[in-house]
C-alpha cells in the first residue's frame, strides 16, 4: 500500500538513505556523480538520501556496486565490515554532518577541537541543558 504524500517517510527508507549517503561521501563522489553513474537525476539521489523515496531492488544493486559496498551494507544486514549505528546514520544524514567531521578531525590540538564542540552545543542549546543539569 502507497503512503500517503504527507506521511513522513518510512524509518528503513531513511537508513537505507542515510548509508548511501555516507558511503557516497567517504568515497569523495557528489550527488550528480552518482546519478550520472546510475543513470538518474541528482535530485533523484536526493530523495533517496533523504527517504523520500524508496530505493528499488535493481536501483540497490546498481549503487551499491558503484559505491564498492555489499547491498547488505545499504540495507543494515552487513555482518561486520562498515559500522551501521542507527543512530550514527541518522545523525550523518543531516547536510554538512560530514563535512563537519571531516573538518573537525583535521584539528590537531585538543583544545581546538573542544571549543568547536563548546560552540556547536552552545548553538544547539545543548549547552544551556547541561548546564541547568549540572546546578
Amino acid at each position: 500500500m502507497p503512503r500517503p504524500q504527507h506521511a513522513a517517510p518510512d524509518p528503513i527508507d531513511v537508513a537505507v538513505g542515510a548509508r548511501m549517503r555516507m558511503r557516497r561521501k567517504t568515497l569523495g563522489l557528489t550527488q550528480t556523480a552518482l546519478a550520472e553513474a546510475l543513470g538518474i537525476t541528482f535530485q533523484q539521489v536526493q530523495k533517496y538520501e533523504r527517504g523520500a523515496n524508496r530505493v528499488s531492488a535493481s536501483m540497490l544493486v546498481r549503487a551499491a556496486k558503484r559505491l564498492d559496498c555489499p547491498v547488505a551494507f545499504l540495507v543494515g544486514e552487513e555482518p561486520g565490515g562498515f559500522p551501521t549505528d542507527e543512530t550514527l546514520l541518522t545523525m550523518l544524514a543531516f547536510p554538512g554532518a560530514i563535512d563537519l567531521l571531516h573538518a573537525y578531525t583535521s584539528i590537531e590540538e585538543a583544545g581546538s577541537r573542544n571549543a568547536v564542540v563548546t560552540v556547536a552545543r552552545a548553538l544547539s542549546g545543548q549547552e544551556a541543558r547541561r548546564s541547568a543539569e549540572a546546578a
